[in-house]
Formats: C-alpha cells, sequence, structure tokens
C-alpha cells in the first residue's frame, strides 16, 4: 500500500498497538504497524503523513535507542503515547525517572495549555493511564500541556514542530476524549480520511496482478471470511480460470457448511473448485483421542498432508503457481511477521508457518490480499465483493473446527450430536434478532452423560453447553447477557430435538479467567 497516504505506528511492545492502527483506520486513514528498526525507512516513505510511537515495556531512561535525534528533528506531525512519549523526552535532553508516582486505570487530567491537538475538549478530562515511569524534566523546546490529579506530566507539545506527547492512552475506550484526540492529530497530519473497503480492495487487485502476472492460484479457502474474501480477490484480479479454490471438508465443519461454500464460490464464477471430501481421514485419526492438544495436533497434520496431495494433483510444484490464503494483518503481528514487534510472539498460525507454506513463502510465491487487513476490515471488503451479509459478519469458527467442541473422544455420532445442537442454537439467535449482537456463540459436547426424565421414562444422555460472548478483538470477552425466554426455548428445542441430549447449560464465564473455547 505504498500509494496510499499513511501514518504509521512505531510498534515498542505495547498491547495495545494494534488497537491504535484500528482507531485510525475506523477515521478514515490507512495505518501500518512497524519495528523500531525501521523508524529511518519510514520517515523516508513519500505517503507517510505521519509517525506515533506507541508504548511499551521498557524502560526509556535506561533504553532510549530506538529513536535518533537526528529522527525526532523530522518535521512529520509525531505523536508518542506513553513510552512514545517518554521516548521523545529522552531523546530531547529530558529526564524520565521511575517514582513513587504509578498511574494505572482512570485518571483526571487538567488541560493547562489549549492546542490543535485537544480541540473540543474539556479543561479536564478522564484517561486511561498505564505506567509507572514517568516525566521528571521535559527535554529542550518541549513543553507541558496537561497534568494528572498529584501533578505527573500528562501531555506535551514540542514547541516549534508539530510533535506531542501522550502519557495517556487515547486509543482506548476507556479515555472519554481518545477519539477526539486521534482525530485532531490526523488533521494536524493533513490525512484526507478517504480510506475505505473500495480503495483497498482497488489497491490488493492491482498488487495481485502484479505479483502474479500470467501465472495461476491455488487457494485454500475453509469456509470463513477471511479464505473467502483472499479468493474473490484473486478471481477479481486474475479472472475465475486462473484461480484454482482448494476446500477440504474434514468433517468436523458446522451443520450444512460445505454445500454453503460450494454454493457461493460457484455462484461467482469458480469453476476449478475442487472440495475434498476427508471427513473419514479426519475422525478415523481422532479415535481414541481425548487430549484437546492432541486433537489440535493430529488435526492440523493431516490437513496439511491432505493439502500437499491435493496440491500435486494440481501440479502446485510449478514455479508459475502461487498460492492464496487468508491470512490476517493480526495474523502476520501476532506470529513474529510483518512488523518486528518488540513483544514476544503471541501464538503460531497454521497459516503462516507450515512447511508447505513456508517453502512458497520463501520462493516468494505465496498471495495474502488479506495480509494489511483487521477482521472487521475483511468483512466490510467482503460485503462490497458481493458477500451476504449473513456470511460476511458470521461469527468466527476455530481452525480445528468442532474437534475442539466435542470435549473428550470425536466420534461420528458426537460430532453429528453437536451439529444438530449447535444448528439449533444459532437458529434460535438469528430468530430472535440477537446475531449480531453477540462476538461469538457456539455449542460444546460435554464428555458427561447425566440422568434426565422424559415421557416418564429414565434418561441417560449428553450435556450440551451454550457459550456467547460480547467482545471487540477476541483477546477478552463478556459474556452476553441473554434474555431468560430465548434461553428457554433453546433448550427447549435442543432436548427435543436431539436424541442423545438431555440436559443445556449456559456457560457464564468471562474471558479472562477462561478463553472463549473450551478446548
Amino acid at each position: 500500500m505504498e500509494d496510499i497516504e499513511k501514518v504509521g505506528i512505531i510498534d515498542f511492545g505495547s498491547q495495545y498497538t494494534q488497537l491504535i492502527a484500528r482507531r485510525l483506520r475506523e477515521l478514515g486513514v490507512y495505518s501500518e504497524i512497524y519495528s523500531p528498526d525501521d523508524v529511518e525507512q519510514v520517515l523516508n516513505s513519500r505517503s507517510l503523513k505521519g509517525l506515533i510511537l506507541s508504548g511499551g515495556p521498557q524502560e526509556a531512561h535506561v533504553d532510549a535507542q530506538h529513536l535518533t535525534v537526528h529522527q525526532s528533528e523530522t518535521h512529520i506531525p509525531i505523536l508518542g503515547i506513553c513510552y512514545g512519549m517518554q521516548l521523545l523526552s529522552v531523546v530531547s535532553g529530558g529526564k524520565v525517572s521511575s517514582t513513587h508516582t504509578r498511574e494505572y486505570g482512570l485518571q483526571s487530567v487538567d488541560l493547562q495549555i489549549e492546542d490543535p491537538l485537544f480541540r473540543d475538549l474539556r479543561a479536564d478530562e478522564q484517561v486511561w493511564m498505564s505506567h509507572g515511569d514517568s516525566v521528571t524534566e521535559l527535554g529542550k523546546g518541549w513543553e507541558t500541556v496537561a497534568r494528572s490529579g498529584d501533578g505527573t506530566v500528562a501531555a506535551i507539545r514540542h514547541k516549534v514542530r508539530p510533535q506531542y506527547g501522550l502519557q495517556f492512552h487515547p486509543e482506548v475506550t476507556h479515555t472519554c476524549s481518545g477519539e477526539r484526540i486521534l482525530s485532531n492529530f490526523l488533521d494536524l497530519c493533513t490525512c484526507k480520511r478517504d480510506w475505505n473497503a473500495g480503495c483497498y480492495i482497488t489497491q490488493a487487485k492491482e498488487k495481485i496482478r502484479k505479483q502474479v502476472g500470467t501465472g495461476r492460484v491455488i487457494s485454500l479457502v475453509s469456509g470463513g471470511v477471511d479464505s473467502t474474501v483472499a479468493t474473490l480477490l484473486c478471481v477479481e484480479a486474475l479472472g475465475a480460470e486462473a484461480v484454482y479454490p482448494v476446500y477440504i471438508d474434514t468433517g468436523l465443519m458446522r451443520a450444512g457448511e460445505t454445500e454453503q461454500v460450494r454454493e457461493l464460490l460457484t455462484s461467482h464464477g469458480m469453476d476449478n473448485l475442487v472440495c475434498v471430501d476427508a471427513k473419514e481421514e479426519f475422525l478415523t485419526a481422532l479415535t481414541g483421542i481425548a487430549d484437546p492438544e492432541k486433537k489440535r495436533t493430529i488435526i492440523g497434520d493431516l490437513f496439511i498432508k491432505v493439502l500437499e496431495r491435493e496440491v500435486a494433483k494440481l501440479h502446485g510444484d510449478s514455479k508459475d503457481t502461487f498460492f492464496c490464503q487468508g491470512t490476517l494483518y493480526t495474523d502476520l503481528i501476532e506470529s513474529g511477521h510483518g512488523c518486528g514487534k518488540q513483544a514476544a510472539v503471541i501464538k503460531s498460525h497454521h497459516n503462516v508457518n507450515p512447511p508447505i507454506i513456508r517453502a512458497k513463502r520463501e520462493a516468494g510465491l505465496i498471495v495474502e490480499p488479506n495480509s494489511g487487513l483487521f477482521k472487521d476490515e475483511v468483512r466490510r471488503v467482503a460485503e462490497t465483493l458481493g458477500v451476504p451479509h449473513a456470511l460476511a459478519w458470521r461469527h468466527p469458527f476455530p481452525g480445528p473446527g468442532l474437534g475442539i467442541r466435542v470435549l473428550g473422544e470425536v466420534t461420528p455420532e458426537r460430532v453429528a450430536t453437536l451439529q444438530q445442537a449447535d444448528k439449533i442454537y444459532l437458529e434460535e439467535i438469528h430468530a430472535a434478532g440477537l446475531y449480531n449482537a453477540i462476538w461469538q456463540a457456539f455449542a460444546v459436547l460435554l464428555p458427561v452423560q447425566t440422568v434426565g426424565v422424559m415421557g416418564d421414562k429414565r434418561t441417560y444422555g449428553y450435556v450440551v453447553a451454550l457459550r456467547a460472548v460480547t467482545s471487540q478483538d477476541g483477546m477478552t470477552a463478556e459474556v452476553f447477557d441473554f434474555p431468560h425466554d430465548v434461553l428457554g426455548r433453546i433448550s427447549t428445542r435442543i432436548v427435543n430435538e436431539v436424541d442423545a441430549v438431555n440436559r443445556v447449560v449456559y456457560d457464564t464465564t468471562s474471558k479472562p479467567p477462561g478463553t472463549i473455547e473450551w478446548e
């Protein structure tokens, strides 16, 4: 996206760095996250309109090598957040120290100087603080704009250059006027605010054409919105005849999902679609396996094995054959790719590191049209490409599928039972008009059976647990407050219509301490 004006974000390891990027994009400006090692390169980018220095766990007074005096003297607008502010202070000759004044959570700050960055804000604002170190002496050319209640420096500005520092985090929703502050910063950067899904589609198609040329693409599709969008972008860019979507039915999909995938892709002219029926292979491989990590490993390894077999049939080792996958920006960041994140790798993603993918990546034969997008942006692109709203905004589904929602051993009978229960659950959520208010909802089949009474007879059936949460990005989640009458209808239908089940329970655990998935 070199030709699109953007704001760069230097990531020093803050847990909120991705949130900064999302907030800017929501305000209509494209943003990218970079490593501290790339500061000089980023500043030389012709499309750069502004720079944000993120927070981080480092100590600016002992670890300030990430920004030079030369770099800090640029006239491109800079906003330092938390550690970023402390870094600007140290580089300009100021002092940062660990004191008894630590601020975590909501704090009130007093604005002492009027400034365009704080336009339309009150004199006192509620902000979100999360720091142990503080600026105790300003650098040359800087002045204090705001202080917190105990006198700690909360915001600074340079007297000559368009540079600012905030000790608090404007990107989190707890900072009441955080969006306004970021919007004001974008005004200082003279950004056009023209970033949208259509803009991204145009740029993505141009990039695909340039990369693939006259070659062809094998696209890995799972039925989810990410791989669907990636495949559709390749078709739009290259034509359906050059794209070979490969869908592997593991037998662990939601009820009717395979048929849904086939219908959607063929409706977009994908005559080269390859649907692989591998249900028996996967279910056989999982026989007798109850440990969740072993199940994940078996499913992941077998998926790659089946994929390699099908790719070989398509002569996928050809040097003019590219692989397309639905990798998101967050996938690359969390897997330690793409931005050189200072924080530790969060987790490995199945679509970033397998050998077959790694080999193609090393050869420059990987096409990842979504690699600059966050999840919500992919959904908007999907709708723009003609994907039905219900599919574009479908709840997340784990890579191992129902293999980790059938707790204990996975058998064909238990998978079928869960598919029935899950289908009823989602039907009733849609009927109640609640689907879009929930971030993720699904049923779990527990490895226990309980006594029940049905038709004056004793029953001994399985327990189904229902899970529904609200969330922004899945990092944290709150339990969805279901109306009791809706839960009652769901429970009644599942017990009446799914023969093997005689009890339904609702999971009321938030994340943390629990996770969203059970396994």
